[in-house]
């Protein structure tokens, strides 16, 4: 394996030496970077002119200034010698600097959304491969089909003009009448009673249930203004995490384990529990803190499940670990909400919190909580519209796989085994359905760094996507070429990633030299 890794490496070497010296060239002989300083009537023009000449060197011919490029890109294999040069752009700033600003843009906005649109494509794909031919299958296809084909620039305006300018208005005035609250409820129980699938009386009962529910908990909800003050409170955490322990148990061992399922509820409890204990700690919150309370969670869940033990040791270890895990984020949520009235009423938000442009309020002060608030409802609609753009691919994709296994002479020996359902689709169907999905997750993940150049746009992030349009409008190439080598790199490194997945995937597959 080693072997076939470095003849890789060589020669993704070779063909990102031959993409770049291409890029390069193209870039520097699309247009004139001097033609905005040629139209100018300054006294100083000329002085203008000859300081951007000398600072992009645009004496040298194009190829000997790529291989100089070259060279100080080069110094970037050195590791810990902080010796990497990208030149400058055309307004004199180092690239390495504009691209540490720009990837914390991208990856803050892209990673989310990649990663939200892939579990829930993949889940999507997983449902409708099961129901097959329904009216949940034809829905979700219609949906996903019918997102990816809109424009995204058009999507990112209908998200502007319904989820921050109309809710916004709502949030002025937060009342519900009781006839939305009715419709909703009624859409609502039509969705669950369409998704449920099974006998007419079942479907009836759950989805006038779900309408009844959905009804009662929106009226509530404006009666009390919790849109002014929300929050979740042990009480809502404790029924959640019932749900979520019974959910996860359902998927990671099935209920008949109740050693498991008797973890994951524990671990809910102790949840709850710590609610109050660590509220003054939250209060001093800090990025890194958040970070060591989710894993002292997880292992606190790993431990129950441990001294639980049952039969399977192993699979009320992963539901209570995982059960751990949501249900710290749900007391996270709250300390979020809690922070919610400060920033409504912060005088640079002036009650208008979903945002529209930029990756932040600028000038904004506030605590750990307040600041976290303002990122995400800065990155809330940008996400949104990527979500629903690339859901389809990972939804299809799944869909297409799932079906192909399922049809398979294991899947149906497995069957005959007397395996339950639950073993035969998570144990033996989905992990073979995930090595075709392994390569457009792996592509997804290396396009991460190139950025969404529209939604970038259309929301005014400068991220990646921003600093490439820049870079080719301007005929600079120095940042074209950094964004360039950053997802260059990735995406092959992701490609082969990709590869040995499949080895890990399917043991029929073995990486050789």
């Amino acid at each position: 394996m080693v072997t076939y890794i470095v003849r890789r490496l060589v020669t993704a070497a070779l063909i990102l030496l031959g993409a770049s010296f291409l890029v390069y060239l193209l870039t520097a002989s699309s247009g004139d970077p001097l033609a905005d300083l040629r139209a100018l009537n300054s006294p100083n023009k000329q002085q203008l002119m000859n300081a951007r000449t000398e600072l992009l060197d645009l004496n040298t011919p194009a190829p000997v200034r790529y291989f100089k490029w070259l060279a100080g890109a080069a110094q970037c294999l050195v590791p810990f010698a902080g010796s990497c040069d990208l030149g400058q752009n055309i307004s004199g700033q180092p690239v390495t600097e504009a691209l540490g600003i720009a990837l914390v843009q991208t990856l803050t906005l892209v990673t989310t959304a990649t990663i939200l649109a892939i579990l829930i494509g993949i889940t999507l794909g997983i449902v409708t491969a099961l129901r097959q031919y329904s009216a949940l299958d034809y829905g979700v296809t219609f949906m996903a089909f019918l997102f990816f084909s809109l424009p995204i620039f058009w999507v990112a305006v209908l998200l502007k003009e319904y989820g921050a300018i109309g809710f916004n208005d709502f949030l002025r005035k937060p009342e519900i009448p009781i006839p939305t609250a009715l419709g909703v409820g009624a859409a609502a129980g039509l969705l669950v009673a369409v998704a449920l699938g099974g006998q007419l009386k079942r479907r009836f009962i759950t989805g006038s249930t779900v309408f009844a529910a959905v009804a009662l908990v929106l009226v509530y909800l404006s009666a009390t203004e919790w849109f002014k003050t929300p929050g979740l409170g042990p009480v809502v955490i404790a029924i959640a995490g019932a749900g979520i322990a019974v959910a996860v148990t359902v998927l990671v061992s099935g209920l008949r384990n109740r050693r498991a399922l008797q973890s994951a509820l524990i671990v809910v409890g102790l949840g709850v529990i710590a609610y109050f204990a660590v509220q003054p700690l939250l209060n001093e919150a800090t990025a890194l803190m958040i970070a060591l309370l989710g894993i002292a969670a997880v292992l606190v869940g790993v431990g129950v499940g441990y001294f639980m033990g049952g039969y399977d040791r192993g699979q009320s270890m992963r539901a209570a670990g995982i059960t751990a895990f949501l249900v710290g984020g749900l007391v996270v949520m709250d300390r979020y909400m809690q922070a919610w009235p400060t920033y409504f009423n912060n005088s640079r938000v002036r009650g208008r919190p979903i945002a529209t442009i930029g990756a932040g309020t600028p000038n904004i002060e506030g605590d750990y909580w307040v600041l976290g608030t303002d990122t995400f409802t800065h990155l809330l609609l940008p996400t949104v519209a990527l979500i629903l753009v690339s859901l389809a691919s990972y939804t299809r994709f799944t869909r297409s796989s799932m079906l192909e296994i399922m049809n398979m002479d294991y899947i149906r020996t497995a069957r005959a085994k007397g395996l339950s359902e639950r073993s035969v689709i998570m144990g033996h169907a989905f992990r073979n359905a995930l090595i075709p999905i392994a390569t457009i997750v792996a592509f997804d993940i290396g396009a991460l760094i190139g950025g969404a150049v529209i939604t970038e746009s259309v929301f005014s992030v400068r991220g990646m996507g921003f600093l490439f349009l820049d870079g080719i409008t301007r005929i600079d190439p120095n940042p074209v070429m950094g964004v360039f080598l950053c997802v260059a790199v990735t995406a092959m490194v992701f490609n082969l990633i990709a590869d040995l997945a499949y080895s890990a995937l399917d043991p029929r597959v073995r990486i050789k030299a």
